[in-house]
């Protein structure tokens, strides 16, 4: 009984938790209810007792998972809770479940979340300290083969800005972020024009829905962008950084997506790897979305997944919405089918590095950073990174901080001018610290 046990291959693995003793504050809207309603629900329906559906305990990341992916400052202690690692954890518990076969398909549903999170972390931002997806896309390429095709399409309704720092010049990676205009909402940014960097142009797909976006043009996209999109490049892993915050009673965003909707959108994308991202809307969305999204993972009946007051509170977007979304859309299509053939001298100049200012707002710590970051262009590999970061919490002093980032698959030259600028920089009067991440060697070093 035991061996056949073993040997079953179940539709579904869940895995929860909610982070009962993690909060940014007791009446936070990212706060533990968050799931423990989704709980109930999937307890009230018989859920849980259907013998396609297996739980597992999440995990707890390590520092080296973590160093894999970001730059902790100043350590992985200081910034990340327990929380933090087990919420990574568990999105790692969900990918190993899928890679090792024992499920189809994977739903991490746990909390805190993690989008916001970028390549450095000094603080928490948008509710996230550590990128969970990023964090298991680093664990599979190390543990499954560092050549896996990976697509990330986050559906929060807030810009994934930290994931896209972490891949905007990655080949191998195909970052879709679907969200709320940036200029009607936090962070400010996803622009369509926000396109990768030159070692990965066209790899980064930002598609800013208005406010007032509801399913049809949600699945309008889907259908005529994203899914024709993934068709062609034929990634391993599909993962789903599942944002619920797109639901017409969600308080802290203005979209009008219901939970049929969602659950449409997980039939059609068929994502192997489901991450929970935000969604505010503890009582009225979370719980009926979350079923939706697991029916649909299933391959089960969703139709009558209903919240409650949808007849009273859903608004249908005008007409003019959609016709602006064709717009982004059909410039969106037209990058991704010429990307290959753009003059990146034209976009990125002719210099052999690229090089970018940018000011980062932690507005979850009230920390302010500057980052001057330069990309070196490379005929044979992604090119490596080099990234100077200022910055500064109120009444605090000032961290500054130098890193040097090796990517996937460096060339030997870049590897050797790489492992010189790290020679070349340190601490003194004008660094506090200065770190290497060697990801393909799994190698930090800090002084």
């Amino acid at each position: 009984m035991e061996e056949k046990e073993a040997c079953t291959v179940h539709d579904l693995g869940l895995v929860f938790f909610p982070a009962f003793d993690w909060a940014i504050s007791p009446d936070h809207p990212e706060r533990e209810e968050r799931l423990l309603y989704t709980r109930d629900q999937l307890m009230e329906e018989g859920l849980l007792d259907l013998p396609g559906i297996i739980e597992y305990r999440p995990e707890i990341a390590t520092e080296d998972d973590l160093k894999r992916t970001h730059i902790c400052i100043p350590s992985v202690p200081v910034v990340a809770s327990k929380s933090h690692l087990i919420a990574a954890g568990g999105s790692i518990t969900a990918a190993k479940a899928v890679m090792e076969g024992r499920v189809k398909k994977a739903f991490a549903l746990l909390r805190p979340p993690g989008h916001h999170a970028m390549r450095l972390v000094h603080g928490s931002r948008g509710f996230c300290t550590i990128n969970n997806e990023a964090i298991l896309i680093e664990y599979l390429r190390k543990n499954y083969g560092s050549r896996l095709k990976i697509a990330v399409v986050d559906t929060d309704a807030h810009h994934a800005d930290g994931t896209q720092d972490i891949y905007y010049n990655d080949p191998d990676v195909l970052h879709i972020s679907v969200h709320q205009d940036g200029r009607t909402l936090y962070p400010g940014s996803g622009g369509p024009d926000e396109l990768g960097g030159p070692g990965a142009y066209g790899m980064t797909i930002n598609i800013p829905l208005p406010p007032g976006s509801g399913d049809r043009e949600l699945l309008f996209v889907t259908k005529h962008l994203i899914l024709p999109i993934l068709q062609e490049y034929q990634p391993d892993i599909i993962i789903n950084g599942a944002g619920q915050d797109n639901h017409y009673s969600d308080p802290l965003t203005h979209m009008q997506v219901t939970a049929e909707g969602y659950a449409e959108l997980t039939r059609l994308l068929q994502p192997d790897i489901v991450v929970l991202e935000g969604g505010y809307a503890i009582e009225g969305a979370l719980p009926y979305v979350n079923l939706g999204i697991i029916l649909a993972l299933l391959g089960m009946d969703y139709s009558r997944v209903q919240e409650p007051n949808k007849e009273r509170d859903l608004v249908i977007a005008a007409p003019e919405v959609l016709e602006t979304v064709k717009q982004v859309v059909g410039f969106l299509q037209e990058v991704w089918s010429k990307r290959r053939d753009i003059n990146l001298d034209k976009i990125f100049g002719s210099d052999p590095c690229w090089r970018r200012k940018r000011f980062i707002y932690y507005d979850t710590d009230d920390i302010h950073e500057q980052q001057g970051d330069q990309i070196r262009r490379c005929a044979l590999c992604s090119g490596y990174r080099v990234i100077h970061s200022w910055a500064q919490k109120r009444n605090a002093r000032e961290s500054r901080v130098a890193v040097v980032h090796l990517p996937w698959h460096a060339c030997t030259e870049c590897r050797n001018k790489a492992e010189e600028a790290y020679d070349r920089l340190n601490p003194g009067a004008q660094l506090d610290r200065v770190y290497l991440q060697d990801v393909e060697n799994d190698l930090f070093l800090e002084k």
